[in-house]
């Protein structure tokens, strides 16, 4: 298997464009694959052919739906499942969670780990942990470490564009300044890429869950904090400093409570799960964390659908202006507030659609993500799917 996934890394020309293509979009038919390199179709399939002799693209047997017109369904080609595979990690406050997938987007194992509150959670033992578990994932799936064509990282807090850097989090304050993308690659001697949590949360949404398909993404992660990630023409669009899709800190009073990032009235002191919870603990003492909020949701608690619909009202003026700006086609709402599904939602959307004009409203669905608490480490695994294949 080593010696497939050589000759995936030793590709160069046509070759390296088509695999480097199949490997960002998963399994796809000819024509998709001449649209996104700008092969001509004899090219491509001339070179296809030459990757099937080397053992490195197969035909499953599967079709892509008909067209419009009709007429009969397109063969797909994939990556073999031999040709790698890559791992990605999702890094929190108290977890640490892995998934791997070989280059035909076939998610092969997952594992995960809660620490509890009195575990000693630094940054050198968080990254231990996931080292281990990549290597224990990676075991489980049928491969070798050195299968592993690369490793992506997601975590709470902002990465400084360029530098790779981690910049100031409350969920990870003694992070910051850390290079975690060269720490966990010393320890797995594996080439890693790292990535905020919530433009993770984008990929792996546009990549498998409920953004499929979407030309223009915003995706919401509602936990703690609020954080938001944007996919545009398939690809993530992080801004010049990588904050891009920071929603939970637009401001919605400039009078308000100062926030950790130092302005006035940001959204995240509004709606953010740890602003929920310091609510409904003025009255219910009880509620320690914003699983307690989720459960006493689904149990039909009224303060706290209250408190959240609330909330939902706040993320939706909020989203109005993002929506303005970039007239997308899709929001997903995910994060682990997204479990309160309607609840948050309608009142979100009446609100959006009271704050973003009307042909924006009109052109996007807000729906609610589908990945769960999985969305963070398969979105680590598309950062790394999507990157060109690393020459050796």
């Amino acid at each position: 298997m080593t010696d497939q996934v050589s000759g995936v890394t030793a590709l160069g020309g046509n070759q390296r464009r088509l695999a480097d293509a199949l490997r960002a979009m998963g399994p796809s038919t000819r024509a998709d694959l001449a649209s996104a390199t700008g092969l001509s179709r004899a090219t491509v399939s001339t070179t296809l052919s030459d990757l099937a002799d080397l053992g490195l693209v197969v035909e499953p047997g599967g079709t892509a739906p008909a067209g419009p017109a009709g007429g009969r369904p397109a063969a797909v080609v994939q990556l073999a499942p031999g040709a790698g595979v890559v791992a990605g990690v999702d890094v929190g406050r108290r977890h640490v969670n892995v998934a791997v997938a070989d280059l035909a987007h076939t998610v092969i194992a997952e594992r995960g780990e809660r620490l509890q509150p009195d575990e000693e959670h630094t940054a050198s033992v968080m990254l231990d942990r996931a080292a281990a578990l990549v290597v224990a994932a990676v075991e489980e799936s049928g491969h070798r470490l050195s299968d592993v064509i690369g490793v992506g990282l997601g975590l709470p807090a902002p990465v400084v564009a360029g530098t790779g850097l981690l910049g100031a989090s409350n969920i990870l304050p003694a992070w910051a300044g850390l290079a975690p993308s060269v720490e966990l690659g010393r320890r797995l001697q594996l080439p890693v890429h790292v990535e905020n949590d919530a433009n993770l949360g984008a990929l792996s949404e546009h990549t498998w869950g409920a953004g499929r398909g979407s030309e223009a993404l915003v995706y919401l992660k509602l936990g703690t904090g609020i954080g938001g990630g944007l996919v545009i023409n398939g690809r993530l669009f992080r801004g010049i400093s990588g904050t891009a899709g920071e929603i939970g800190h637009l401001s919605l009073d400039a009078a308000g409570d100062v926030c950790r990032c130092g302005n006035r009235g940001c959204l995240e002191l509004v709606a953010g799960g740890a602003a929920l919870v310091s609510v409904l603990r003025r009255g219910r003492p009880e509620v320690r964390s914003l699983a307690d909020v989720v459960q006493l949701i689904a149990e039909g608690d009224a303060p706290c659908r209250r408190v959240v619909a609330d909330a939902g009202s706040a993320i939706g003026i909020a989203l109005g202006g993002l929506v303005n700006l970039i007239n997308p086609d899709r929001v997903v709402v995910g994060g682990e507030l997204a479990a309160t599904g309607q609840v948050l939602l309608d009142p979100l959307r009446h609100a959006l659609g009271r704050s973003a004009v009307p042909s924006a409203v009109e052109a996007v669905d807000v729906v609610q993500g589908t990945l769960g608490g999985r969305a963070e480490a398969l979105g680590a695994v598309a950062l790394v799917l999507r990157e060109p294949s690393p020459s050796r």
